[in-house]
């Protein structure tokens, strides 16, 4: 059997309700209008830097937390039931931010809807691990992020169009989007998640977290990069309006990011998938970090694209690679917690990073974009040092699991 087919044959072989959750994931993150443009959306109501700062970092202190119940519903109430509980509850919680306006009560709301609208990720990506085989993982993760960029292309740009018109309809589109993945899950994906019936309680599941070294390590990546990433739909819109470009320029540009992936990021992984998991993880984040400080640079149009081309290319090389690595590692019924545990490292970078980056773009852009940089190259070395995995003691199904997939790496 060919090791490594063509991607038109790892396409067919991944199941139907795989692609339920490709198209459920496009559905919703095109109507992804709110965060991005939620900075903009509050210093044009007169709220400070700092306060939007504030709302935004909410956003992922909710969002930490839905990593963690995402992942425990998951493997506990069953990964369609908590994608659908999360999407229901997500669109309520944004129609009720769209008429919040004292800043407590925004920052408040944000929180909330930070963890209502986010803990289906650790759902999603569990059932699509679940679905298809170890050596498919990287094609079906590339798939899903096909999904999510395909919408995240289109969102923004169409988010810039319904700013111009009131920033209610942001709040509206996204909430009836939320709601219409919900409805998907509810009519097509499958009821009973595989798995759930050797769920572990979460002492077992803590025991294997705080042993497994190589976790461990890849959540150290995640955190450096993820502050990196988190730029994009905070500070970097707020340093390209101080450079004169306006709302739509913004869209335009991190729009290009989701397009290059919808078109370039499936072809790749055909390469990509015959290299070491980690090495090439840690090549995609040194070129990360150089697209991005190279924004530093850029004060055109043209230039801005270029640096974003470079940024989305590391994306690309690293991102399908580091969703496959995560699901390899995890036990099958611990699946949901493992990668609740990766989402909760972006949520941190989320917490902290919109924050950190607005206070050191005031304080300096050349001291801005180095620090980005040097937290990509920080990501790559830490990547790339060899650990031994922590041996597992405990006898069962989650040893067998456990041992099995470490030679990916």
């Amino acid at each position: 059997m060919n090791a490594h087919p063509n991607l038109i044959n790892s396409l067919r072989a991944l199941p139907r309700p795989a692609w339920i959750i490709f198209f459920g994931t496009f559905l919703n993150k095109f109507g992804t209008f709110v965060i991005p443009f939620l900075t903009l959306y509050l210093t044009g109501r007169g709220y400070s830097v700092a306060d939007a700062g504030f709302a935004v970092g909410a956003y992922g202190v909710g969002s930490l937390f839905a990593s963690l119940l995402g992942g425990y519903l998951a493997d506990k109430l069953g990964r369609r039931q908590t994608i659908m509980l999360s999407m229901f509850l997500g669109a309520a919680m944004m129609m009720m931010l769209s008429q919040a306006r004292s800043l407590p009560v925004i920052i408040g709301l944000t929180a909330l809807t930070g963890l209502a609208s986010e803990f289906y990720r650790p759902a999603s990506n569990a059932l699509l691990a679940d679905l298809v085989p170890p050596e498919q993982r990287v094609t079906a993760f590339a798939t899903l992020r096909m999904s999510f960029n395909a919408g995240f292309a289109f969102g923004p740009a169409t988010a810039g169009l319904l700013a111009a018109c009131g920033f209610f309809w942001l709040f509206a589109g996204d909430a009836a989007t939320s709601a219409l993945f919900g409805v998907v899950a509810l009519v097509a994906l499958p009821r009973v998640a595989p798995g759930r019936q050797t769920n572990a309680s979460w002492g077992e599941a803590l025991t294997f977290l705080l042993r497994d070294r190589k976790l461990h390590q890849m959540l150290a990546a995640n955190l450096a990069i993820g502050v990196v990433f988190c730029q994009m739909a905070s500070t970097f819109g707020l340093y390209m309006t101080q450079l004169g470009f306006s709302a739509a320029s913004y869209g335009a540009v991190i729009s290009l990011n989701g397009a290059l992936i919808v078109f370039c990021e499936l072809p790749l992984t055909t390469i990509t998938r015959r290299f070491p998991m980690r090495r090439i993880m840690a090549l995609g984040y040194v070129i990360i970090a150089a697209g991005f400080a190279l924004n530093y640079f850029a004060h055109t149009l043209p230039a801005l694209v270029g640096c974003m081309v470079l940024f989305t290319l590391g994306e690309m090389v690293t991102m399908p690679m580091a969703s496959a690595y995560i699901a390899n590692l995890a036990p099958a019924h611990l699946r949901g917690r493992y990668l609740g545990v990766s989402g909760l490292t972006w949520s941190l970078a989320l917490v902290f990073g919109p924050a950190l980056g607005m206070k050191l773009l005031t304080l300096s852009p050349a001291i801005y974009f180095a620090a980005c940089g040097a937290l990509g190259l920080l990501a790559a070395g830490i990547i790339l040092i060899a650990v031994r995995p922590q041996p597992v003691v405990t006898p069962g199904p989650l040893q067998k699991n456990l041992s099995s997939v470490r030679a990916a790496d």
